[in-house]
């Protein structure tokens, strides 16, 4: 029973981090209707997050946390460009172009892709012949399927509910009824590309938990380097100062949430994942993010909600059942393993170890 309560924590934190990245692309789409530049919003997000992990990561770790290395300073700079400037103002110029619905559902692409890269980096093993391998290959088949089948196929409007709430119309700006070919096109390369810079940071951040088994401290350090570096790239490609100017409204509020909570609980959170489970366990849940965004689209930026948005994240549901259920089937199997002990000549203990999935 114990067991099993260990292992929901991760599957719980995983979701409550997914919850909050969809809330942050509601707040994301609010921001840039009211003409917030986005290279400014990221560098307000990792400015905010930084701020609030580093005292956190000092304070909590300060007795466990091991020297830091140049190793770790170069593997943090990689997940800050990785995971924080490139994926983040790829991934909001996308939502720009396009709707927060139609981005979160590219994103779907994230756990095909380190999929593939944790097995070529020997994170993951395919181990077609056992069911485990088996079910995770089908699940993140499954789970892009229905990803590519909500984005490409439309169908008939589905009115859930009755809604005269609509954010974007109240700021002036009309909510967009469909997408221009040449906005569709880019948003989808963008968005694209950010799923590939989402999936190399990934894969670094599980090597950098190895060797640096701090979560709080990695997300602080990581943080403070897209911190700097989105904080750049924003100077160089926006010299106004007004843009940088931000009263009690919704860019402010947008750089908080983002900042404090989407940066930095959520990057605590996902270290002590990966630490635990490995990349892949932390990428699969992407499509639950693609649920929470489609509904609360439609109920707050009338984002028309069709019949294959709900077809398609039925297959994803059941693509990230899969998954989960073959990385649960390897838990079990690695839980209890024979270690020799060698104790007195001519004696030897057999005992038993748990061990991580992620590797």
């Amino acid at each position: 029973m114990g067991f099993m309560v260990d292992g929901m924590k991760p599957v719980v934190g995983m979701v409550l981090v997914q919850m909050v990245f969809a809330g942050a692309n509601i707040f994301y789409k609010l921001a840039a209707n009211d003409g917030m530049d986005l290279r400014v919003l990221v560098a307000y997000r990792h400015l905010f997050g930084a701020a609030f992990l580093l005292p956190v990561a000092f304070f909590v770790e300060r007795k466990t946390r091991p020297a830091i290395t140049w190793t770790v300073l170069i593997q943090s700079f990689f997940c800050g460009l990785f995971g924080g400037t490139l994926a983040q103002n790829l991934y909001l110029m996308a939502i720009k172009l396009t709707t927060a619905t139609f981005t979160t559902a590219i994103a779907n692409l994230i756990p095909a892709i380190t999929f593939v890269l944790a097995v070529i980096f020997g994170l993951e093993k395919l181990g077609l012949r056992t069911m485990a391998g088996k079910a995770k290959l089908a699940g993140t088949a499954v789970g892009l399927g229905g990803a590519m089948f909500l984005t490409f196929y439309k169908g008939p409007e589905v009115d859930i509910w009755p809604s005269n709430v609509d954010l974007l119309q109240e700021k002036g700006s009309p909510a967009p009824a469909h997408l221009e070919y040449g906005n569709r096109v880019m948003g989808s390369l963008l968005a694209v590309v950010s799923c590939f810079s989402y999936a190399i940071w990934l894969i670094i951040q599980a090597k950098m938990i190895k060797c640096f088994p701090c979560a709080n401290s990695s997300a602080a350090l990581m943080c403070l380097m897209a911190a700097v570096q989105s904080a750049a790239l924003a100077l160089c490609m926006q010299r106004d100062w007004n843009e940088w100017k931000m009263g009690l409204d919704i860019r402010l509020l947008t750089s908080v949430y983002v900042g404090v909570i989407a940066s930095g609980l959520t990057l605590m959170v996902m270290a002590w994942c990966i630490r635990l489970k490995g990349p892949l366990f932390a990428s699969v849940f992407n499509p639950l993010m693609l649920v929470v965004v489609a509904v609360l689209g439609s109920f707050l930026l009338e984002e028309k909600l069709h019949l294959g948005s709900l077809l398609g994240a039925i297959l994803i549901v059941v693509g990230l059942y899969l998954v989960i259920w073959g990385k649960c089937r390897e838990a079990k199997k690695a839980v209890e393993l024979p270690v020799v002990k060698p104790q007195e000549p001519g004696q030897v203990e057999v005992t038993t170890q748990a061990q991580s999935t992620g590797r």
